[in-house]
């Protein structure tokens, strides 16, 4: 089995340690994994502003990046459910491989790997950030709308770690108010809503937001920022790997 590490963009230009986090996770986990050099952009911000032919210039060049390996993984769950869920579409002449063989990260170690140990402690009080296309597109939650048994796999993943505390927030799986374009067209509404994530997190006593979303991270991280709050946000690659 050998897996393609797919490092967003966005997290390749901002948020390097998470990549490095899910390079030496995976790694650890023993699994057998490249970082294909050609890679770039997916699509997504194109194909959410309405420029669907430049996304699919990029969905073809994934496709010839990401041909032949078993896995693509990637740890975002928002790149991933584009990839997954639009790539079809975009690229209606192409048997897309990608688009069958794509995981996030958390997904791919959960229900994949299988892990029922990890050889990491974090002795913090951590709260989850349950991202809206983890939860609604990916399954990495129940969705809170649903008469379902609430299963979370982020949760699961960070029960393996040692002298970890995990809570979550009120509204556990609301929208933090980044959404890509809606935070550039809607900032004022996107700002607040952010802004009442936040104040969530604060209120469960945690230290850290720990999230599979760098975009969620880094959207509420801002609001941190510019209210000087005593909390951080992390990546929950980064936590499962010991890379913090």
């Amino acid at each position: 089995m050998q897996v393609a590490l797919f490092i967003p963009c966005y997290v390749n230009a901002v948020f390097p340690e998470v990549g490095m986090a899910s390079l030496h996770l995976l790694q650890q986990l023993g699994v057998d994994v490249v970082y294909p050099e050609r890679q770039t952009c997916c699509g997504q911000p194109m194909g959410n502003a309405g420029f669907e032919d430049e996304a699919a210039g990029l969905a073809r060049h994934f496709e010839e990046v990401f041909a032949g390996y078993d896995y693509v993984v990637g740890p975002s769950a928002s790149c991933v459910s584009f990839v997954r869920d639009h790539y079809g579409r975009l690229l209606p002449d192409h048997q897309c491989h990608s688009q069958q063989h794509v995981y996030e990260i958390c997904e791919f170690v959960h229900d994949v790997i299988r892990p029922t140990s990890l050889n990491v402690s974090f002795p913090h009080k951590v709260s989850l950030q349950n991202s809206c296309h983890g939860v609604r597109l990916l399954g990495l939650s129940s969705p809170s709308e649903r008469n379902v048994p609430y299963v979370n796999k982020l949760r699961d993943l960070l029960g393996l770690v040692r002298d970890i505390e995990v809570v979550e927030p009120e509204r556990r799986d609301e929208c933090c108010g980044f959404g890509g374009m809606f935070a550039v067209e809607e900032h004022a509404v996107s700002g607040q809503m952010g802004r009442d994530k936040v104040m969530r997190h604060v209120a469960t006593g945690a230290e850290y937001i720990v999230g599979a979303d760098c975009s969620c991270l880094m959207h509420q991280n801002g609001i941190i920022a510019r209210e000087g709050l005593n909390i951080k946000t992390l990546h929950i690659a980064q936590i499962l790997s010991g890379n913090v």
